[in-house]
């Protein structure tokens, strides 16, 4: 009896586990390569003992065979896994509106490592995208959107019982939903610079056509940088509001009622 108890008590921590390490493995903040996989592993083993007592209700019982079994994990972790990818996509939105910015800028051929980047290895990007990265990651943790994360995460469990089938239907729908999302709120972030852009691009020809003898390019790449830059610092705090609104407002679907 006792070692059904336990055998029962292991196969429960293990099916949550299942689930919340393949999402802490992308969600941002948590999921990145700067964090040792150690580190990792030892807090969703934490948030998988806070979770496992609260959902044993509606968790199914250890399956007889383990094909079965194998089955439900798999299932268990292709759910953690688009849910931790949905963040992930989120953050791309700051990725996408730093490429943008560096791409009216003229440094788009200027990479760092983002430290925020992947989970396995840290991967190149523009300086600015590096930079609304690390912010954004900064920022979520300290408004405490991860605190909203984890809620949404045990709000999957309403949404997608283990062991029964998989809405395969509306998860791509979803997923596809937020990466549209994801690029037009890049697009928006980065309209300010898209406007300064061609504003002064525009000028810069006209004043080419007006004077041919002056080397417009000789002063005019400095001061589009130093303009960008300007602009940068000016508008950086309303876009990380801006993307922080729109990433706590991400998570509400997957809230249980």
């Amino acid at each position: 009896m006792l070692d059904q108890l336990i055998g029962a008590n292991i196969f429960l921590l293990l099916l949550v586990f299942t689930r919340v390490g393949a999402a802490l493995m992308w969600l941002p903040g948590v999921g990145t390569a700067a964090i040792p996989a150690n580190v990792r592993l030892v807090i969703a083993l934490l948030v998988s003992l806070a979770l496992a007592a609260p959902l044993a209700p509606i968790l199914p019982a250890m399956p007889d065979s383990p094909s079965a079994l194998a089955l439900l994990l798999a299932g268990e972790a292709l759910i953690g896994t688009l849910f931790g990818l949905v963040g992930r996509v989120l953050l791309a939105a700051l990725q996408t509106a730093g490429t943008f910015i560096a791409l009216f800028a003229s440094i788009a051929n200027a990479f760092v490592n983002d430290p925020v980047s992947g989970p396995i290895a840290e991967q190149q990007s523009s300086t600015v995208s590096g930079f609304l990265s690390l912010v954004g990651a900064t920022l979520i943790v300290a408004t405490d959107l991860h605190e909203v994360m984890l809620r949404a995460l045990a709000g999957t469990y309403a949404l997608f019982v283990p062991g029964e089938p998989l809405p395969a239907g509306d998860l791509a729908d979803m997923f596809a939903r937020q990466i549209s999302a994801s690029f037009l709120l890049g697009f928006q972030l980065s309209s300010p610079f898209l406007i300064a852009a061609l504003i002064y691009n525009v000028g810069l020809g006209v004043l080419g056509r007006l004077m041919p003898a002056l080397q417009v390019f000789f002063f005019g790449l400095p001061a589009q940088i130093a303009l960008q830059l300007w602009l940068l610092t000016a508008v950086v705090s309303g876009m990380m509001l801006v993307f922080a609104e729109r990433f706590r407002a991400a998570w509400v679907v997957f809230v249980a009622p």
